[in-house]
């Protein structure tokens, strides 16, 4: 959990070294100056046979075979199946087989909360579920950005009298929704000036919000969190209230019926909700069947929209129950 407690030039050291430890030693010479883009890099795409593809930021651009970077496709290096089943190999310590529970959900979680996720041939079981995949050929390295204090701006919203309300956060993809969630887990968690520290349960499907390896968070979620990684939703919700009896509990995307009928037990139990939801504008969850009761009864005190302006993530508004704009 070091980005939690370190100054920005030494995250910026230990994401460097983060990105180059993804690969082999034999290709880390290569990938030195990729590695260097550190907070840029937002994403490393690898399919066999194909140029390397980088995003910095919102800007695309290749690998050359010298290591250099280019926005000259000619210039790209085409990357071999071969360093793919390398990379593989290295990233899950040459055990495939002790990695194959997070390989047939599609993405390894590594050190830094980082996600490679994977593409190729999917072998089932008689059943049809997944089993395992195989001769894997397309790699999405996407690099984990912890944004410590992204929430303050929206947190004075969030409480009335030193208690917190039960939150849902509006995004299109792509616009810093799970960031949001994340900085405000760690100040729920922590204590703030509008309230004091609060157990908080977060149930991470997909490993995005804390990053767990080996069932540790990578990213500072905060002291008085507990985290089920890689569990279902509607699961972990339950499981979380029987077992860590949270005041807080906190899920990212929402999307079926199973998990407000599992969001209902957490209320019932005392417990508040931190939850996001994909939309474009407010419209857009009214409009969804599975949240009519929800949003008929006001759970939800407070709505905060995210969009995307010039390239950049900012904050829209904030809404109260009445979809009345409160941080405009």
């Amino acid at each position: 959990m070091w980005k939690g407690i370190l100054g920005d030039m030494d995250r910026e050291i230990y994401i460097e070294k983060e990105i180059l430890g993804l690969f082999p030693e034999n290709m880390r010479d290569q990938w030195t100056e990729v590695a260097m883009c550190g907070r840029k890099l937002q994403e490393i795409r690898l399919r066999s046979g194909q140029p390397v593809v980088l995003y910095l930021g919102q800007k695309e651009c290749f690998l050359r075979n010298d290591g250099e970077l280019t926005y000259e496709k000619k210039e790209a290096y085409c990357i071999t199946k071969r360093e793919l089943e390398n990379m593989m190999q290295h990233i899950c310590k040459y055990s495939m087989y002790a990695f194959e529970d997070e390989l047939k959900q599609g993405f390894v979680t590594v050190p830094g909360g980082h996600r490679v996720g994977i593409a190729g041939q999917v072998v089932l079981r008689e059943d049809g579920t997944i089993r395992n995949i195989k001769h894997i050929a397309y790699i999405n390295i996407r690099i984990s950005h912890e944004i410590i204090g992204a929430a303050d701006r929206v947190l004075p919203y969030l409480y009335r009298n030193g208690q917190l309300l039960n939150t849902m956060i509006i995004s299109p993809p792509g616009c810093g929704k799970t960031t949001m969630l994340r900085d405000l887990i760690r100040q729920i968690s922590n204590g703030n000036r509008y309230g004091k520290g609060r157990t908080v349960g977060v149930v991470d499907e997909r490993s995005e919000i804390a990053g767990s390896y080996y069932g540790e968070a990578q990213n500072d979620v905060g002291m008085r969190t507990d985290i089920l990684d890689g569990c279902p939703k509607v699961m972990g919700m339950m499981m979380l209230i029987r077992s860590m009896a949270p005041k807080v509990v906190a899920v990212d995307e929402l999307g079926c019926s199973a998990d407000m009928t599992a969001l209902e037990e957490v209320l019932q139990c005392g417990s508040n909700v931190i939850a996001t939801i994909h939309g474009n504008h407010i419209a857009d969850i009214c409009s969804k069947s599975f949240l009519r009761t929800m949003l008929n009864e006001k759970v939800f005190k407070r709505f905060i929209l995210l969009e995307k302006r010039e390239g950049k993530c900012v904050i829209e508004g904030i809404y109260n129950e009445d979809y009345v704009k409160c941080l405009k």
